[in-house]
């Protein structure tokens, strides 16, 4: 994820100058690291966020959030301070520095009352509320003495500025010569060396300048020809008269975006600055909420699938082991038939077997009669029988949860919008497997369902979770409609929408089993077994899991997951499938 640069700093606080003065009305706190101060002014409302997120910090406008209690105290306390205020200035605090100062005060020109710095730092980002005597009143991140001795950040204390870099400060005065030498002091790869020599600088921004200059950023310095090192001194140059004219041209790039033009470019549409800042870190953050989220998801998915294969595998050795009981019983039969040739003393007792007719062999102990030994084998038997008995439908609630769980963890595979893993999680705490946090909202709306149309023109629509799952089978779906899902394998529950009297074609019953097919687990597959039926022959067991159901009067066909991307089946994921 792209950081913001300095120039990108520059160029919004140019942009802000034009919605100054603004009166501050509200204080809302999306999360734990980002703000949003509701800006009035005389033409419309705008909503500024600022954000110390370790890898998304930022300010600038974006959408209003969303209409949800805010219970963060520090937004409170900045809105008990800075609400009704007019946000009168907004400038850095040095001119090669990422801190912003936002200046408050009863009116445009009356004194500034209270300072909101932004520290716009990478990791070390924060917002702080100092006022007219430098105290800081409140901060985003509080910093401890023990934390950092170089600069705590405490409530009451003194604000006391970052430490100010030590590298050089970029000028348009700089000769060539001068501007070489400072970066080619100690031999290196270019772009480190830029980095090290000059403040101001980002690796995004180095890696512009040597894109626009045609050099590859793995060269060292000492490889740079003269005119390449002209070029780029060229390029240099143009990006500090851009930032000196506050000359900006937002535009997207393919690893991320940009705001300073290259030298002779024509841009014919600029993306707006905070259009574009709120796009790209909105992506990038969610982007990066839903790999966490997914990861979260199947660690406890994975956890918990290997305590219940260890259950199953359990009862199944314990289930074997039950077996055994009839074997005991039979001997002890043999005991009790044969008794009459036992001795004192005898350690075996050798008999006529009543299915082989052949001898057999049967041990015996020393301090035991036969029939001792035989009664010993029949409590035996019973006790496996119990053992039997108790342990079947604990081995078979175990496969269910194993099954259940295997339906969940296919889920997540095809998972990639945070309202389906915001949909799984919930299944998960309502189902126990997750701890429901205190911070913690349930999904309100339910996503759509999938839909596809069948070469006869009939509508396919797929669960893409298990509660979508249950809601499609048991409550969207008419007795005429068909079901079909992957035989014995996880998957997606697929219903075949027709009317009453409506039979559909090979063709069509084709087309849904590739759907189905496609929406399992086994979707790199060649073929997949698929089965089919009416509706009414489905049911969910009482006490099932969300997603388990039963089915009967089946049909099987074979499904081809890569036929989906076929023209004979049309995929519409735009609109919302209500059933």
């Amino acid at each position: 994820m792209q950081p913001v640069d300095l120039t990108t700093l520059r160029a919004i606080c140019a942009s802000l100058q034009d919605t100054l003065p603004a009166r501050l009305e509200t204080v809302y706190q999306r999360d734990r690291h980002t703000l949003a101060l509701a800006l009035r002014t005389l033409k419309q409302q705008y909503w500024l966020t600022l954000s110390w997120h370790p890898q998304a910090a930022r300010i600038c406008f974006e959408p209003p959030p969303p209409r949800q209690p805010d219970t963060f105290t520090f937004s409170q306390q900045l809105h008990h301070q800075l609400s009704r205020l007019a946000l009168v200035k907004i400038d850095l605090l040095h001119d090669w520095e990422r801190v912003v100062d936002l200046q408050f005060a009863q009116r445009p020109q009356d004194p500034i009352q209270w300072h909101l710095y932004v520290e716009i730092m990478g990791k070390y980002s924060n917002v702080i509320l100092v006022n007219t005597a430098g105290e800081i009143i409140t901060a985003a991140h509080q910093v401890s003495a023990h934390q950092s001795r170089l600069r705590p950040i405490l409530t009451g204390a003194p604000y006391v500025p970052p430490p100010p870099l030590t590298a050089a400060i970029p000028t348009v005065e700089d000769s060539f010569e001068h501007w070489q030498s400072q970066v080619s002091l100690i031999p290196g790869a270019v772009r480190q060396q830029l980095l090290k020599a000059y403040r101001g600088l980002s690796p995004a921004l180095v890696q512009h300048l040597l894109e626009d200059a045609g050099i590859n950023h793995t060269l060292h310095t000492h490889e740079l020809t003269t005119q390449q090192w002209h070029h780029l001194f060229e390029h240099w140059q143009h990006w500090l008269e851009c930032l000196q004219q506050q000359r900006f041209v937002p535009q997207l790039t393919p690893r991320g975006y940009r705001v300073t033009p290259a030298l002779n470019q024509t841009v014919a549409h600029a993306v707006p600055l905070h259009e574009l800042l709120a796009t790209y870190y909105g992506q990038a953050l969610a982007q990066q909420e839903i790999q966490q989220l997914q990861q979260q998801l199947r660690q406890t998915v994975q956890q918990h699938r290997q305590k219940v294969l260890a259950k199953v595998q359990e009862f199944q050795r314990r289930l074997a082991e039950a077996t055994e009981g009839d074997r005991h019983r039979y001997v002890a039969d043999l005991l009790m038939t044969y008794g009459y040739l036992w001795q004192p003393g005898m350690q075996s007792l050798t008999v006529t077997d009543f299915e082989t007719n052949t001898p057999i062999t049967i041990p015996l102990s020393p301090e035991k009669t036969a029939i001792q030994t035989a009664q010993d084998l029949y409590k035996q038997h019973q006790k496996l029988k119990r053992a039997q008995q108790h342990l079947t439908p604990l081995l078979a609630a175990a496969q269910a949860e194993l099954a259940y769980l295997d339906q969940v963890q296919t889920t997540l595979d095809t998972a990639h919008t945070l309202d389906l893993l915001d949909e799984i999680r919930d299944e998960l705490i309502q189902q126990g497997y997750l701890k429901c946090p205190t911070y913690y909202r349930p999904p309100q709306t339910p996503s759509p369902y999938l839909r596809y149309t069948t070469p006869s023109g009939y509508t396919v629509f797929v669960g893409r979770n298990n509660r979508q799952n249950d809601d499609l089978t048991l409550r969207v779906a008419s007795p005429y409609d068909w079901w079909f899902h992957s035989q014995e394998i996880p998957g997606s529950h697929v219903i075949l929408r027709l009317e009453a009297g409506d039979l559909p074609s090979e063709k069509d019953i084709q087309a849904a089993a590739d759907i189905a097919a496609y929406h399992s687990q086994a979707r790199e597959s060649a073929q997949v077994p698929v089965v089919y039926t009416l509706r009414k022959h489905v049911q969910k067991p009482k006490g099932a899991s969300p997603g388990m159901v039963i089915y009967d009067q089946a049909t099987v066909v074979w499904g081809v997951p890569h036929h989906l991307s076929s023209s004979t089946v049309v995929k519409d994921r735009d609109r919302d499938i209500l059933g």
